[in-house]
């Protein structure tokens, strides 16, 4: 039933997307950035399960491994869309694509409204030409780009950083405008991650935020 109500979201939008940018020029009417939160002033109102720490200087929301941090935004102006930007960081060993019941595949999600709007894999892997695991993003579950694709930074050093599990962190934008009327929005982002041969599969691989934005937009 999940699957079926994700897939009806993901058709009602293509549509939306499709008529709406149907114009040339005109199409976006207003623009209006409503949301902003890099958690430097620590800013965690309207949050569920939200925690902070300090990762290469910043602090960010996380750290997270199977599970789900919330955020409603209210007060939004009158809109036919939303641009949700959400800068993920991908902690350590992320294994991509890799569908072996045991070390993945490593999902990343986010829903709007509880419907769930976008989910990808990330790769934190070293690619060489007999061992690469490989990753959706940029785009949905399932494509097959090679690790680290689309990344806007990267880091030496992972969250556990010691130890055979440090492969680094990457920085990913995700960016998706979602039909969208009503006054309030619940944004709700996750993962599925699988990593059964860990000693710690928390320390193995995990995910922060650091950065989440809302523009209400109007479409024609």
């Amino acid at each position: 039933m999940l699957q079926v109500r994700r897939l009806i979201t993901i058709l009602i939008t293509y549509i939306f997307l499709t008529v709406t940018s149907s114009s040339c020029v005109d199409e976006l009417l207003s623009e209006t950035l409503v949301y902003s939160n890099n958690f430097s002033t620590l800013d965690l109102r309207n949050f569920t399960n939200a925690r902070l720490f300090i990762f290469q200087g910043d602090t960010v929301a996380g750290f997270y491994h199977n599970e789900e941090l919330k955020v409603r935004v209210l007060d939004l102006p009158p809109h036919n869309a939303l641009r949700i930007t959400i800068d993920v960081l991908a902690h350590d060993s992320w294994d991509g694509n890799v569908d072996d019941g045991i070390s993945g595949p490593d999902f990343w999600y986010f829903k709007i409204d509880d419907e769930e709007v976008y989910r990808t894999t990330f790769s934190n892997t070293v690619c060489v030409s007999s061992f690469c695991l490989r990753q959706s993003f940029p785009h949905e579950y399932f494509r097959q780009n090679f690790p680290k694709t689309g990344a806007i930074q990267t880091y030496n050093v992972g969250r556990c950083n010691t130890g055979p599990n440090n492969l680094g962190t990457t920085k990913y934008r995700v960016t998706k405008i979602i039909p969208h009327f009503g006054n309030d929005v619940k944004l709700t982002m996750g993962d599925e991650l699988l990593q059964l041969n860990a000693n710690s599969p928390l320390c193995d691989e995990s995910w922060s935020v650091s950065k989440i934005e809302v523009s209400a937009m109007e479409l024609r």
